[in-house]
């Protein structure tokens, strides 16, 4: 009988995969609960757990994969239709490239500031925006974080732009992350720019970073025949910046870059804070319309009303149009970072909005989905792991995200399972404290303050809190702590074996005997396994050993010798029996 075909989507509720193959969802669900998964009618599963689940029923269908027509594969910038009365726009360019090959410094000396000591570690920690003038014409300049963990902010940061800056050291060469920047910036259609920077070093070596681009990543310098412009510069001389800003220019007049300004403001959210006095402080990357204080606007689940609008130098803004990097103060409680924010009419027509986005997200987080991945390591795992509870705060919405996304992905085969009971943005607090009393928990705080008074509640509480500036450094330990809970392994090592071949005494706590050492080694002190045939007898200790009727330290393969045997219980050895001799140490165990 041949199989019925069933096709189906990427991911498919328990209730809809039931009602398609024609069976009772409580039998679907029972199949999943044994494999160890504990679902509910509305839980979505993707298409290799459906199949997985489908053999085990041993239901005569094959499951085939929906096509879908349309492509959506790279998360790009949404794509804004402009109309015939549309002006030109400034170019919104980010600047990325592995860590410490001076991204941070190039834009420095691009406007003139000084921001790479105020670093933690000289390593951006979130996306910050600026803008500078070339020949009276604006630049839009995204600084993105170099550190692995923050690949969710340099995402955003392709996604937000018409112009990626690679950096890439001219003394390092390309490194792993130069080759995600170039990912992320093919992902995002952005046209990309190579900055050959530390030129002012000795050990400088342009030939080899355009080789290496060339060979290996198809970015092919214009010198050589191909399309990527490549500048070689120094931030710490100032040399080819000039060239590298005139590239940008050309390159946004290449694309005819436009805007409406005659419609209600949208863009992304960059950054998000809490401060003091002014609640949350909030940076938009304006992508059309015209943005002003008083203006009431939404992003996400949160909405509000523009009290203050502020330029990137912190100065008052009375309106501002596409490509505007701004601050805004007003939201009733911090969207999230990368949300799309727009500008309604009025207060009402704004909380509806967010109270739609809440409700549709709420709808999604009720409908988990489960993995493939998910089923098999429900499926293999042998015992519980270890528990690491943790709460993180952060000093913004961006850096709150890769901290979590970070600690969620330190690697430990399932052996210790990290658990967020709870995050947010802005100081560590007193109910973040009695939050971690109550659940034995660790709070990380990434560059935010410890006051005084939850200092004091921490160590009467014996809560631990561990602040950081510097990302990994915040990894590093949690790995550690991780580390901390796994049991010892134990570890035994066989030196030698030996078959008895008299026994002379025995008594509840000794046994005198002889044998041969068959192979390796006996010595005092050693552990001892006594076997016959496949049977486990006894485990002693050996505490002595003689040849010719004199005690020596070990005898090895092929001597006859006489053994000094303790044990908890008697044990009745008899000839033809086997000793094993090993020892057995407690190692710590490791994630690695």
């Amino acid at each position: 009988m041949q199989e019925k075909i069933v096709t189906i989507s990427d991911s498919i509720t328990v209730g809809e995969l039931a009602e398609t193959l024609h069976l009772p969802v409580t039998t679907l669900v029972g199949e999943l609960f044994k494999n160890g998964i504990v679902a509910t009618i509305n839980q979505r599963i993707d298409f290799e757990t459906a199949t997985i689940i489908v053999e085990e029923l041993g239901i005569d269908a094959q499951l085939e994969r929906k096509v879908d027509s349309g492509e959506n594969q790279a998360s790009t910038r949404p794509i804004y239709e402009v109309s015939e009365n549309a002006s030109e726009r400034p170019p919104i360019v980010a600047v990325m490239g592995h860590v410490d090959h001076g991204k941070t410094s190039l834009l420095d000396a691009v406007l003139d500031k000084k921001t790479v000591e105020g670093e933690a570690g000289g390593i951006t920690q979130h996306i910050s925006a600026y803008q500078t003038v070339r020949n009276d014409r604006a630049i839009t300049l995204l600084d993105t974080p170099g550190h692995e963990a923050f690949a969710a902010l340099r995402q955003h940061g392709a996604v937000l732009t018409d112009v990626v800056v690679i950096v890439v050291a001219a003394d390092d060469g390309v490194k792993p992350q130069t080759v995600e920047a170039i990912r992320f910036a093919r992902n995002a259609n952005a046209k990309i720019i190579v900055a050959i920077n530390k030129m002012d070093k000795e050990t400088a070596n342009p030939q080899l970073v355009k080789t290496q681009l060339a060979s290996e990543h198809g970015l092919n310098p214009e010198e050589w025949g191909g399309d990527t412009i490549m500048v070689e510069v120094s931030a710490k001389t100032g040399k080819g910046i000039d060239t590298l800003l005139d590239n940008v220019l050309l390159v946004a007049d290449m694309e005819e870059l436009k805007a409406d300004t005659d419609v209600p403001a949208q863009g992304l959210v960059i950054e998000a804070h809490m401060e003091t006095g002014k609640g949350s402080v909030v940076s938009l990357l304006i992508e059309q319309g015209e943005l002003k204080p008083g203006y009431f606007v939404v992003a996400g689940t949160s909405y509000g009303k523009v009290r203050t609008l502020l330029d990137y130098k912190g100065e008052a803004l009375k309106s501002a149009g596409p490509s505007t990097p701004v601050t805004v103060t007003g939201f009733k409680e911090l969207p999230q970072f990368g949300d799309t924010f727009q500008v309604i009419k009025n207060e009402k027509l704004a909380r509806q909005a967010a109270n739609t986005a809440r409700i549709e997200q709420e709808k999604a987080a009720a409908s988990t989905n489960v993995t493939s991945a998910d089923l098999l390591k429900m499926m293999t795992q042998e015992h519980e792991s270890e528990t690491f509870n943790v709460i993180v705060k952060a000093d913004v919405q961006g850096s709150l995200t890769s901290v979590m996304d970070s600690l969620r992905l330190v690697e430990t085969n399932g052996a210790v399972t990290l658990r967020i009971i709870g995050s947010g943005v802005g100081n560590i607090s007193e109910n973040d404290v009695r939050l971690a009393a109550n659940e034995h928990t660790v709070i990380y705080g990434f560059n935010v303050d410890l006051p005084p008074a939850v200092k004091q509640l921490a160590a009467r509480d014996k809560v631990q809190i561990r602040l950081y500036k510097v990302i990994y450094e915040l990894l590093d330990n949690a790995r550690e702590s991780m580390e901390a809970l796994l049991a010892p392994e134990v570890i035994e090592t066989q030196l030698g074996t030996l078959t008895i071949k008299g026994v002379f005494r025995t008594t509840k706590e000794e046994i005198i005997a002889g044998g041969e050492v068959t192979s390796g080694k006996v010595s005092a002190g050693l552990l001892v396994r006594a076997t016959r045939g496949d049977d486990l007898i006894a485990e002693m200790e050996l505490e002595k050993v003689q040849k010719q009727q004199q005690e020596v330290k070990e005898a090895f393969e092929g001597d006859m010798c006489g053994l000094s045997l303790k044990s908890t219980k008697k044990v009745l050895l008899e000839e033809g029996d086997k000793l094993e001799f090993f020892t057995r140490e407690l190692v710590k165990r490791t994630l690695g």
